[in-house]
């Protein structure tokens, strides 16, 4: 009986992931292919098209299709994900960072620009991502990581270490703290920005998300309550007091949510309403504010 392929493999594989619903199903059968037999990428597999698959081999992808099938999340499976470039090791302990979310980092830096030695706070850090990126990334900042999650922390923690930015690493910018929203801050050092991609998810919705979601994502990170805004409108309560003259704060939010905090903006007379805001794909996912 001949072998099969590299490319009988990825179309048999492409057909099942489209029966079990799997959106992009050609595209992560190449990543899972391509990541089952230890290529460097999934490019990799047009250049061996015609290259046979030992049993073992076909024995190492077959778990790995059959996860995917299941739903669970691509990067789960891989292991990690891209983050403005930064490695990110993703599980169920925090929810996957999205692409569009990066924007959040390059709204902080164009913010903080002529500041030199900002204090920024990201609460509700997950897998660290935001935080890495901006200490990495913007010269001379302190960073703060929260959460409420000791098991999210143990997981940014884990992926500042991989990205020397942990607690033993020489010159580390980045510290993390566990606590309710700004409950975690112990310092009296006043905020220079404040970022937060907090659950924004109507409580409504659970058991009707995407598989992905709802089987794999800890629902702690999901769902804010009647309309989603009970944890953003929380956190906006608690930093009377604790920012510096004129810092902005960044949130990421639902798109139907945006115009709701607009109008609320006014139950926060410390802090003046500064925009709305689109993500790189022109869908509103932000919205800012600033300290007067």
């Amino acid at each position: 009986m001949p072998q099969m392929t590299v490319l009988e493999i990825l179309n048999r594989t492409k057909v099942f992931f489209e029966k079990k619903g799997v959106p992009d199903a050609r595209l992560d059968a190449e990543y899972i292919i391509s990541h089952g037999l230890g290529m460097k990428s999934r490019m990799d597999i047009y250049l061996n098209f015609e290259k046979p698959l030992t049993a073992a081999e076909l024995d190492t992808l077959r778990p790995l299709v059959a996860r995917r099938a299941n739903r669970e999340p691509l990067q789960h499976i891989i292991g990690d994900t891209s983050f403005r470039g930064f490695i990110i090791k993703c599980d169920m302990r925090a929810l996957v960072p999205r692409p569009e979310t990066e924007a959040l980092v390059d709204m902080a830096k164009d913010a903080l620009k002529g500041n030199e030695n900002p204090f920024i706070v990201e609460v509700g850090t997950g897998t660290g991502a935001i935080s890495i990126a901006c200490a990495k990334e913007i010269a001379g900042a302190k960073v703060l990581a929260t959460d409420i999650s000791e098991e999210a922390l143990s997981l940014a923690r884990e992926n500042a270490d991989a990205n020397e930015l942990g607690a033993n690493a020489e010159g580390s910018n980045l510290a993390f703290a566990q606590g309710d929203l700004l409950d975690a801050v112990s310092t009296d050092t006043k905020i220079d920005c404040l970022i937060a991609n907090l659950p924004y998810i109507p409580d409504s919705e659970k058991g009707k998300l995407q598989p992905e979601v709802d089987k794999f994502d800890p629902e702690l990170a999901l769902y804010g309550g009647p309309d989603g805004l009970t944890l953003v409108r929380k956190l906006l309560q608690q930093t009377e007091g604790k920012l510096s003259m004129g810092a902005p704060i960044f949130l990421e939010i639902g798109s139907e949510q945006a115009e709701v905090l607009k109008d609320e903006a006014t139950n926060y007379p410390w802090l003046e309403f500064t925009g709305i805001h689109k993500d790189y794909c022109g869908n509103i996912r932000f919205v800012s504010y600033k300290n007067k």
